[in-house]
């Protein structure tokens, strides 16, 4: 695990860091900030939508006596996208838009579903279910 979140945490930024490089140096410093400050605003407002209509329809699912499972993790999708969205770099907001977008969120959603029913199958993911 220590391993991963190692190249996590230097693969990304030295990628996102040379390309920012290179696209800065192809369109000008100026335009390549310009671009990162514009896509970390409209992500945040993106953001801030997709996460009031979710804490909307978790309120609604919860006053209908239903368990929200499919809007929380749409939730957790919006929150991981508004971290993406912050952190300046191009792959980083790629990644984000793809979570924050209903469309895309859906197309991503079953495949994210396999691999914690597979953790979950594996031991890695503990489940403790109420009384």
């Amino acid at each position: 695990m220590f391993f991963k979140l190692f190249l996590l945490f230097t693969l990304v930024p030295a990628l996102e860091l040379g390309l920012l490089v290179y696209i800065g140096s192809s369109i000008g410093t100026l335009n390549t900030i310009t671009i990162v400050v514009i896509t970390a605003v409209i992500g945040a407002y993106m953001v801030r939508s997709e996460g009031i209509g979710v804490i909307y329809r978790i309120q609604r699912d919860l006053g209908q006596g239903a368990f929200p499972a499919d809007e929380l993790l749409n939730g957790a999708m919006i929150l991981v996208a508004g971290v993406l969205l912050l952190t300046p770099g191009f792959v980083t907001d790629v990644l984000g838009f793809a979570l924050v977008l209903p469309a895309s969120r859906a197309a991503i959603k079953p495949a994210l579903m396999r691999f914690i029913k597979s953790r979950i199958e594996a031991g890695s993911i503990n489940v403790h279910r109420g009384p």
